[in-house]
């Protein structure tokens, strides 16, 4: 059994970066800083963390559908996803499911399927797999199923998504297009049909999303404002008690947030590239 390892970048309890040694004893870390135990694992640079938490991943869409008509049974989909996350040393996971009024792979149905085939695969996961429900908020009629969710404890993140302008950005482009379609297993033709009868529920988006900012408030849950761009968005988010900024687009509210002292979220691979992969400051 590996006794210790010796890291020259370790980030340990104090947040910074540390060159050390780690002796463990019965499985679990014993002291830090001593002489480096023998047969201790050498790290180099590799960066040695404490287990991370990974807030916002969506990566279980690929297992699921790995290409359009190629869906892979959920259980098996998620025990790869598992595998996938401990072994890149993360050992809590909120999956992104997003319940959307598209359906198709970000639909009840799938979103429902996710939720029960974590709970029934729990004894067999090594990763701690908790739900961020991404709720597009143009999905009214998912309501009221949401607000049991959270009354019931089958949420444990909640976030305001609106991708809707996005979708509307790419009608006239059947290429782009079609790829929202796809997921959705819908034609071209249905999903503009389909676009036109969300946009025309437009007014009544604020009252559902006060509506589930009161009950996740009422369950303790926490929430996340999604793609913020103004101030004025921000504001409103903290005044219905949606304290995290999620992944702010524009410097304006990235400051608001920061003001409001509202933990923002930013994607880990846009910090290892160096900037946004859509061209946000």
């Amino acid at each position: 059994m590996l006794q210790g390892i010796v890291a020259r970048r370790a980030l340990l309890g104090d947040g910074a970066w540390h060159d050390t040694s780690i002796a463990f004893a019965n499985g679990l870390i014993d002291t830090l800083g001593g002489p480096a135990p023998a047969g201790a694992l050498d790290c180099g640079d590799y960066l040695v963390l404490p287990g991370i938490v990974d807030l916002h991943g969506d990566a279980f869409e690929r297992q699921i559908l790995p290409r359009p008509e190629a869906a892979f049974p959920l259980p098996l989909a998620l025990a790869d996803t598992d595998r996938q996350l401990v072994a890149n040393g993360i050992t809590t996971a909120f999956h992104g499911i997003t319940w959307s009024w598209e359906g198709g792979l970000r639909g009840r149905e799938n979103a429902i399927g996710i939720r029960t085939a974590l709970a029934r695969l729990k004894p067999r996961l090594a990763a701690d797999h908790r739900i961020h429900l991404r709720w597009e908020t143009h999905n009214l009629d998912a309501v009221d199923e949401i607000a049991d969710w959270l009354a019931t404890g089958h949420i444990d993140l909640l976030a305001f998504n609106d991708h809707l302008d996005m979708v509307q950005a790419r009608l006239g482009d059947d290429g782009k297009l079609r790829k929202y379609a796809e997921r959705a297993g819908l034609s071209l033709a249905e999903f503009r049909a389909l676009v036109a009868r969300v946009e025309a529920r437009a007014d009544e988006v604020p009252a559902a999303i006060a509506t589930l900012a009161g009950h996740a408030r009422a369950a303790g849950v926490a929430m996340a404002s999604h793609d913020d761009d103004t101030r004025a968005e921000r504001e409103c988010f903290q005044a219905l008690g949606c304290t995290i900024s999620e992944f702010p687009r524009t410097a304006e509210a990235t400051a608001a947030a920061r003001a409001l002292g509202s933990p923002t979220v930013f994607g880990a691979p846009n910090v290892v590239r160096g900037g946004s992969h859509c061209g946000a400051p």
